[in-house]
């Protein structure tokens, strides 16, 4: 169990949240298998973009029985603390706050990752922060600007001595983004180093390799991005191996069929019809990854407009076993 403020996870397997992906039905999917904790897909500080759909669709609360966390990101002190204290009145749990994004766009903004190298503007924004809500308040954050910086442990010091419940360290610096082998051994560092839970994410795909991590950094947990989009099955298979227990087989293609169905239902619902089909194709294309034909399915349902036609050719599609060489299940 890991303890986040005035909160208890009962399971180390952590969802993270990722821009344009962690939305209520892909956080709905994965807490149906498992996952034991799932912030929102993160969202500006800019409190006047508040009011768009599209930021209004991002922190929308799952149906779960996991902690409401809206992730938020920008790099002024006094706009974060509003933001949060924002979230907190539309019931946001927990405030989780990005310094892990190495996007461009945001690391532009001085924003995300582009934080870590400025220790003393960190420390002032979770100040802020901590100091207006009433609610955990938890980080993300890389471990360091570059491999040349690695400032990882003073980063988590600052954090923990400004009240942060809960931090979550992606295994590579900023400047390398996604490229190459996460490492593992400043994550093990920061662990030493503070007294809060710590959660490891990066390249992290199977039970195997969270156990691994595990014991090579002392984590209290390990947070699940990449490997989850289209397989929200990983949750419950990492648990089981995590536990000791029998590693459940993958999904059968009827159940691979039932949870795509499921989860485009949810997205037609809170996008619309216009939106929900189309953020949908990406979710389409994830969990058919691997199947035969899939790479000719993609491409015609991207065509697709009407949500029941994007159902109805979903559906088709998991109901010819021949276009799967005749297996039953990935």
């Amino acid at each position: 169990m890991i303890q986040i403020g005035t909160h208890v996870v009962d399971n180390p397997v952590f969802l993270a949240p990722m821009a344009g992906v962690t939305d209520r039905p892909f956080r709905e999917a994965c807490t149906s298998q498992g996952a034991g904790y799932a912030a929102s897909e993160m969202i500006s500080s800019d409190t006047l973009l508040h009011s768009t759909a599209k930021t209004r669709h991002r922190i929308v609360r799952a149906n779960n029985n996991v902690p409401h966390a809206v992730q938020i990101a920008g790099s002024e002190p006094s706009a974060m603390a509003d933001a949060a204290s924002l979230n907190v009145a539309h019931g946001a749990q927990i405030i989780d706050i990005n310094m892990g994004c190495p996007a461009k766009k945001v690391c532009n903004r001085q924003a995300g990752s582009a934080l870590l190298e400025h220790p003393k503007l960190v420390r002032e924004i979770l100040s802020s922060v901590v100091a207006r809500v009433d609610v955990p308040v938890t980080l993300k954050i890389r471990t360091g600007p570059s491999p040349q910086m690695r400032n990882g442990v003073e980063i988590a010091k600052l954090a923990e001595s400004e009240g942060i419940s809960c931090l979550a360290v992606h295994g590579r610096t900023r400047s390398d983004r996604f490229l190459g082998q996460a490492e593992y051994d400043t994550i093990a560092s920061i662990v030493d180093a503070v007294t809060i839970p710590v959660i490891a994410n990066g390249d992290i795909g199977n039970g195997e390799q969270a156990a691994k991590v595990l014991l090579q950094t002392g984590a209290a947990g390990v947070m699940i991005g990449r490997a989850a989009q289209g397989n929200p099955w990983i949750f419950r298979e990492i648990t089981a191996h995590l536990r000791g227990l029998p590693v459940p087989s993958r999904p059968s293609l009827e159940e691979v069929g039932g949870m795509l169905i499921t989860h485009l239902h949810a997205c037609h619902k809170l996008y619309g019809d216009y939106r929900g089909v189309r953020i949908a194709r990406k979710h389409i294309a994830w969990y058919c990854k691997g199947i035969r034909n899939a790479t000719t399915f993609r491409q015609h349902i991207n065509t697709v407009d009407l949500p029941v036609e994007q159902i109805k050719q979903v559906e088709l599609f998991f109901a010819q076993p021949e276009s799967y060489g005749g297996s039953n299940s990935i």
